[in-house]
Parts: C-alpha cells; sequence; structure tokens
C-alpha cells in the first residue's frame, strides 16, 4: 500500500552504511523508489555492492567524503554507518570508535555544512538490559557495556549537539540481508545452519526485531511528513530472544534441529560482553505513525516459539517447498 505523502522527498539521497543490513536495505529500498536519484557509501573492502551511485570511501577519509558531497549537494542524508561486530570492536577500541562515533559524526558535519535533511540509524546497545526489565524508553539513563554501544551513544549526542533538527532512530534487530550473506541475524545463523554447523544463542537475551522493509517504510514516512527531530525507538512491538530468533529460522528453513544450542549469557565467556533484556518501548514513535504501521516479527502467530522445543516438533511440511525465511521472516508475507 502507498504510502500518501505531503512532502517532497530532498533529492538526491544519499545512504552510508552499505556494508551492513539497515544500510543495505534503506539504499535498495530508495533506489526503487527514485531511480539514479540514490547514493551509497560501502568501505572499500566490500564489494559486494556495486554501480554508478555507489562510492568505495573507508571511514577515516573524511577529505573524499567531502568530495563526494560538494559534487553532489545531497539534499537528505541517511546515516546507516557504524559496526556491530561485538567482538572485533572490543579488540580494536580504536577501529570501533572510528566507525561508530567518528564516522557518524564526519557524516553529521557535513549535512549540516550542506543542509541535508539527516536521519541517522542509532542501536538498542546503547542499553545494557542488565534490570532484565526491559521497556526502555527513549529518555532512560544509557549504561552500554561494550564498546560498540558507548561509541554508538557518544555518536548520538555528538550528532544532536551538531544537527539539532535531525531525526535519530534506534534500532535493534533489522530483518533483511547483508551484502556478503554473512552479517545480521538472518545471514549469520542461515550461515551457520547451512554447512550443518551449530549456532550457539542466548535464551536471554531480548530484542524488538523489525522487518527491514518496516525500517524503510518508516524513514520514508519521516521524510515525507512534518516530524519532530529527537531519538525514537524504532523496533517490532514482539519481544524475541536470540535463541528464540534460531528456532524460527531453523524451523523455517528445515535445518537440522540439533545444530541449535541454547544457553544463558553467563555461559557465554566474557568477550564480548553481552545484553540483557533490552526491550524497547516505541510509543513515542508509534504516536506519529499510522496505526501497526511496524509489524511483529515474525508477523504470523504461529510463528512464534512455544516452546524451549518448538523448533523439533513443529510440523515443517509446509516450508519444504518454499523459501520460507525469505516470505516470512524477510518479506512477512501473510500466506500459509
Amino acid at each position: 500500500m502507498a504510502i500518501e505523502t505531503e512532502l517532497s522527498i530532498r533529492l538526491p539521497i544519499l545512504v552510508t552504511g552499505l556494508a551492513g543490513v539497515p544500510g543495505y536495505a534503506l539504499f535498495r529500498y530508495f533506489q526503487n523508489l527514485y531511480p539514479g536519484e540514490v547514493y551509497g557509501v560501502r568501505p572499500k573492502r566490500n564489494p559486494c555492492v556495486s554501480g554508478d551511485t555507489v562510492f568505495a570511501i573507508d571511514a577515516e577519509e573524511s577529505e573524499a567524503f567531502e568530495v563526494v558531497f560538494e559534487k553532489f549537494r545531497f539534499g537528505t542524508l541517511i546515516d546507516a554507518s557504524g559496526n556491530c561486530a561485538l567482538k572485533a570492536c572490543e579488540c580494536d577500541p580504536a577501529l570501533s570508535k572510528l566507525l561508530n562515533y567518528t564516522q557518524g559524526v564526519t557524516t553529521a558535519r557535513l549535512a549540516k555544512k550542506y543542509k541535508s535533511t539527516l536521519i541517522r540509524i542509532s542501536t538498542d546497545m546503547v542499553f545494557s538490559g542488565f534490570s532484565g526489565e526491559g521497556n526502555y524508553v527513549e529518555t532512560d539513563p544509557k549504561d552500554p557495556i561494550h564498546n560498540y554501544g558507548k561509541h554508538q551513544s557518544m555518536a548520538e549526542e555528538a550528532i544532536m549537539d551538531i544537527v539539532p533538527d535531525s531525526v535519530l532512530l534506534r534500532v535493534p534487530l533489522p530483518m533483511d540481508y547483508a551484502p556478503g550473506g554473512e552479517a545480521g541475524a538472518i545471514d549469520w545463523i542461515s550461515y551457520r545452519f547451512k554447512p550443518r554447523r551449530p549456532a550457539t544463542l542466548f535464551t536471554d537475551e531480548y530484542r524488538n526485531p523489525i522487518y527491514g522493509d518496516d525500517l524503510c517504510k518508516v524513514v520514508e514516512y519521516i521524510l515525507t511528513h512534518p516530524f519532530p527531530p529527537g531519538i525514537y525507538h524504532c523496533g517490532g512491538p514482539r519481544l524475541v530472544s536470540l535463541y528464540q530468533v534460531g528456532q524460527i529460522i531453523n524451523a523455517l528453513g528445515c535445518y537440522e534441529p540439533d545444530l541449535l544450542i541454547g544457553c544463558i549469557r553467563l555461559e557465554g565467556g566474557a568477550l564480548p560482553p553481552r545484553v540483557g533484556n533490552l526491550g524497547i518501548n516505541c510509543d513515542k514513535l508509534n504516536a506519529l505513525l499510522p496505526p501497526n504501521f511496524i509489524r511483529p516479527w515474525p508477523y504470523l502467530d504461529s510463528l512464534f516459539p512455544s516452546s524451549y522445543y518448538w523448533h523439533k516438533t513443529v510440523d515443517r511440511s509446509s516450508w519444504e517447498r518454499i523459501n520460507a525465511i525469505h516470505l516470512y521472516l524477510v518479506k512477512g508475507e501473510l500466506f500459509s
């Protein structure tokens, strides 16, 4: 269903962070809407996204980035830069700061200089989840426990200071594909299961996954409607543990059930530190969107695990002949 618009999106559009799930989804979505008017930035080491409107620029190459801005004068900037590889960020704090803080701050300064509309994609991992209660609202004190969360938190504050009229979305697990097929929840878990390798996932780490298309539609709605600047939580209404995510992907992909291993965070080792219940309250954002604009993931209640062994006992026969992961977990189709 097309979204009725009140404002025209300022073209051209630049999307950063094409190596990650949200950036790649946003780039594809807006490229389909505005062919030839949507540009993207990816790291040089990630050639999986290419084309005439894709620039290979590394995070430290701020001068090259500004050359692109000077040439194209982007009307809209969707900044999905950052690297959520938690262990890599813990092992290399300087690199984590470059990717999760410095790059976003550079982008914000260019948005300010060239008067671009700015939307920044942040993360729910600015919180620890240690209370076990979840239901975080935007004004709750931040308490990140690893470098990724700390540097994203720092970037939030700096970006909102540089561009006070920007919109910042704290996005939990975006359920879509990443270029290369190894990043993101669906990609990584499937990447383990396909060659019959085990995947260990935590039973006590909770998130609010969001379909990639729903995130894209939220960004489009913000850009096409009068929208107050500020920080918003942007996740689906269903709270899901990482283990349950694994159960769903295991079952719908018809992978070997015993490949999925569940454990609590304390059994997962000290590196990287693991968050707990990161359930986020999205009432602030939902109040500004049409009703039921963001769907639960998975959309069908029948696909949500009813027990610890659900993936071993559920009837898989209807999923064996179709690409059920794509239909139900990426696109959110209704038919069964």
